[in-house]
């Protein structure tokens, strides 16, 4: 019997997803949590096998308590069922311990399949995803930043404009403007606060 914990934000898609599994006779809901602080605390209560979990949610996000449930239970598998199938949604949740990451618009023969199968520990992707994964590997590594891209990206995390980390280095702004998105391509970003994020992330800025 698989023990399973769903964790969504939205009442109405886990009564949904309840009654998916409803008739099931090897899957059994032990729990719902709407979000990944409720998640861990029913965790630690409940010990089910696996956790259905979304990402993006209040208090606690998914990759969070991905990290905190994999970190204190590792024998819990967790399975990401999100709409969400960027390379910044999925990177993370894989790496945080996701054993599986699947969309919300898979079939249902597909989510008991993944169910089942990440409840045994197999990897569990949907095509997009996989997809995503696999483009990303195939991708020659991105260069390091230059010095000068690494002093721009160390001002801008300090709170600084444009304006003032031109005239901290004594160059123009249009010079800043194309420091940054030269990161913005290495790191695949699209903005300020997602590079100075990625930046930490990389432990490039501690």
């Amino acid at each position: 019997m698989i023990r399973l914990l769903i964790v969504d934000d939205h009442p109405i898609l886990r009564d949904g997803l309840r009654g998916t599994f409803t008739g099931e006779t090897d899957i059994e809901v032990v729990g719902e949590a709407g979000n990944g602080a409720e998640a861990l605390a029913l965790v630690t209560r409940l010990e089910p096998d696996l956790v259905l979990m979304d990402l993006r949610m209040p208090q606690m996000d998914g990759v969070s308590a991905i990290k905190a449930i994999r970190g204190s239970f590792p024998a819990v598998r967790v399975l990401v069922l999100t709409t969400f199938d960027s390379e910044t949604d999925v990177l993370p949740a894989i790496e945080a311990g996701a054993t599986g990451y699947l969309l919300k618009d898979a079939p249902t023969v597909e989510l008991l399949r993944a169910v089942r199968s990440a409840a045994r520990g197999e990897s569990v992707l949907s095509p997009s995803v996989a997809g995503k994964l696999m483009s990303r590997a195939r991708k020659p590594p991105q260069s390091k930043l230059t010095k000068r891209e690494l002093e721009v990206l160390t001002l801008i995390a300090d709170g600084a404009t444009n304006r003032s980390a031109a005239a901290a280095l004594f160059i123009s702004e249009a010079s800043i403007k194309t420091h940054l998105l030269h990161i913005y391509a290495k790191f695949e970003v699209r903005d300020r606060a997602a590079a100075v994020g990625e930046a930490y992330r990389r432990r490039i800025l501690s």
